[in-house]
């Protein structure tokens, strides 16, 4: 008996931009009730051939087969109908609807021709939510009013409207906590215990081992290996694949001893009601203060209050022992702090302005005369700033946009170079940040920090908080629980912790 062909089978897949060869005869097989998790930097092509898989780019050669049979998706709706659903990383979600309208939108239920809206809709949704573990969520609830894992389980419940045969995910993890990422884990295992097929990409390479079967890599819009072993490759194999080089997962050097000096940034009795208590923390110049929790435990928020984002119910920040007007950004921003918030895109960069005026945004005083503005003044300041953290590629006039995740970080971070802040705040600095730029990353914020700069850390990811900083505040449900030095925490010693820890005394 012959084998069953695979589920999916793209061959020679082709695409190009305007300068631009995103897809270079790209290859990529799945099988029913598998997890094939894609690989490779920004750029590597992922985004674009998972677009070619949803019908919302037409490869310009090669060929899709669909259990066997050669297909055309000329549209998203020709891919659902096949059986093919995509979850982006920025969701799709229209936040103004209710649970059920977003899941059932385009495809209302019906009756004797007509559509069924309200109970039948809602039922319809409430079974689907069940299936995947969440009865809690209601779906007459607006989708705005859901925070991000359940906005993301309702993507899921979109998906599983339709009779979908594979589901892509893209980037499901980014904003999940740890138990939330084990109950998207628990909801993968049941979907393809049930015969459908998961393409899951993910910059974490822990997550591929725990979830994967098979991995395909991508990198300069070829796939340099397909099919490997999920379990059992390499973790330095998957990265010399991605990256063309060796990168070793070490963290700069901490230098010896403790930062001296005056504390640049103090903060004392910080606290906002329902978010986070009483706080007291000191920043040195040169020190690296990360701050450990789950999702919801303060972090965040404690960073945005500092900025001057959100407003202290009591407290008070002080910058080289001067107090802070509390809410005030510009004050904040006068006074020395920037901020590198969670969301870049959204919050921080100016995605359709150049490199060079998202770099100088906050600092155009010094390029304005009389009511014009010194452009030659503003290039050459910006480029030196983008040079200095090594900002590719190397042309400032370039959209923002065009760039990958590790170089708009670097945008944001020269923003704040050039202003001459004191104090840099870091809220997720590496989230969809491929691994090669990881590293580079992490180099700038401990040089920026060797040549003086106080900054205070947000991550998710515990290894990234303890290899990066010299001191860590562990949060638990807005307390700090424990403080100490990063080179006397592991990874595991931490998530008990913020688990089960006790306000500190």
């Amino acid at each position: 008996m012959a084998p069953e062909p695979p589920l999916l089978s793209m061959s020679g897949i082709t695409k190009s931009f305007p300068g631009v060869r995103a897809l270079d005869g790209v290859d990529l097989d799945v099988q029913a009730g598998e997890v094939h998790c894609l690989l490779g930097q920004n750029g590597a092509g992922k985004s674009t051939l998972i677009k070619v898989l949803a019908g919302a780019h037409q490869p310009d050669t090669g060929t899709i087969r669909w259990r066997g049979e050669e297909v055309t998706l000329r549209s998203p709706i020709a891919a659902m109908r096949l059986g093919i659903a995509t979850i982006y990383q920025e969701l799709d979600l229209v936040e103004d609807l209710s649970v059920a309208e977003n899941v059932h939108l385009g495809h209302e239920p019906t009756a004797a021709g007509f559509v069924v809206r309200g109970r039948a809709a809602k039922a319809s949704t409430a079974q689907l939510l069940k299936r995947l573990g969440h009865p809690e969520v209601d779906p007459g609830r607006l989708v705005g009013e859901l925070p991000a894992a359940q906005q993301q389980i309702v993507s899921m419940a979109r998906a599983l409207s339709h009779d979908v045969r594979l589901i892509v995910m893209d980037e499901p993890s980014a904003a999940l906590d740890p138990d939330e990422v084990d109950n998207l884990f628990r909801i993968v295992a049941d979907l393809t215990a049930e015969g459908v097929a998961v393409v899951y990409i993910s910059h974490r390479l822990e997550e591929i081992r725990r979830i994967g079967d098979r991995v395909t890599v991508l990198k300069d819009g070829r796939a340099v290996a397909g099919g490997l072993p999920a379990e059992s490759t390499p973790t330095r194999e998957v990265v010399a694949l991605m990256t063309g080089r060796n990168v070793e997962y070490v963290f700069p050097e901490r230098p010896a001893g403790t930062p001296e000096g005056d504390p640049v940034l103090s903060v004392r009795g910080l606290a906002r009601e329902g978010e986070f208590a009483p706080l007291d923390l000191e920043i040195r110049p040169g020190e690296i203060v990360g701050l450990a929790g789950l999702v919801g435990s303060g972090r965040s928020e404690i960073l945005e209050t500092v900025y001057g984002a959100r407003k202290a119910s009591a407290g008070q920040i002080l910058v080289d022992g001067t107090p802070l007007r509390p809410g005030s950004v510009r004050a904040a921003v006068r006074a020395g702090l920037g901020l590198a918030p969670e969301e870049r895109k959204a919050q921080a960069l100016l995605m359709l302005e150049s490199v060079t005026r998202n770099v100088s945004v906050s600092a155009m005083s010094r390029f304005s005369r009389g009511g014009w503005i010194d452009r030659g003044a503003e290039l050459g300041a910006a480029r030196a700033a983008t040079r200095e953290l090594s900002l590719r590629p190397d042309n400032p006039s370039a959209p923002v946009r065009t760039l990958s995740g590790g170089n708009q970080q670097k945008a944001v971070l020269a923003r704040w170079l050039l202003r001459g802040c004191k104090v840099l705040l870091l809220d997720e600095p590496t989230r969809g940040v491929d691994v090669g730029a990881r590293a580079e990353l992490y180099a700038v914020v401990r040089r920026l920090a060797d040549e003086g700069l106080a900054v205070l850390l947000v991550s998710s990811e515990v290894p990234e908080v303890l290899g990066l900083a010299d001191r860590v505040l562990v949060l638990r449900e807005g307390r700090v629980v424990h403080e100490a030095p990063a080179r006397e925490l592991d990874e595991h010693r931490v998530l008990d912790l913020v688990m089960e820890g006790s306000p500190a005394s």
